[in-house]
């Protein structure tokens, strides 16, 4: 059986496709922007090692969220039933929150081990919209492991700056 590029693209819901990815930038740009002094104060901290530069941030956060879109998009577009779609996209949009609030508590509080314990109910919550989005579109499931694999760096991170600059 053969599809064209062309039906391909016909069948493509751009429009859906955009605001899948705007949901996610735009609650890491409007995050950002509310710690925008962020790297300056992660500079002054004691870092443990394999810390990664500063620019180093924005760059796999935009990645990040750009994949999250996709799975989004991939999940609101299958063929699985309304509650299930329903049911994943709660722990998404939950993960989100929960993703939108950290680097506040973060940076601009300073609150390093609630921090960490944050980052923790993001990982859980990760875990849970992953495995939702693979029961419903396996390519969907796999788009979020970098993010959960970096959040797990993130907490290597956060728990090891509590403990240096207690």
């Amino acid at each position: 059986m053969y599809i064209s590029i062309e039906v391909i693209i016909l069948k493509f819901k751009w429009k859906t496709f955009i605001v899948c990815l705007i949901i996610p930038l735009a609650v890491g740009g409007l995050s950002a922007v509310i710690t925008q002094n962020s790297m300056q104060v992660f500079d002054t901290l004691t870092k443990p090692p394999l810390s990664p530069p500063g620019w180093l941030f924005p760059v796999a956060w935009t990645i990040l969220y750009i994949l999250m879109g996709i799975a989004s998009y991939l999940v609101i577009n299958s063929n699985a039933e309304s509650n299930e779609i329903t049911k994943a996209l709660k722990f998404y949009f939950l993960q989100l929150a929960v993703n939108f609030f950290w680097p506040i508590f973060f940076f601009k509080f300073n609150l390093y081990l609630f921090s960490f314990l944050w980052l923790v109910l993001l990982w859980v919550l990760i875990i849970c919209t992953m495995v939702s989005f693979y029961k419903i579109s396996k390519p969907a499931g796999y788009l979020l492991i970098p993010y959960l694999i970096w959040v797990t760096f993130a907490g290597y991170l956060n728990l090891s700056i509590y403990i240096l600059n207690k």
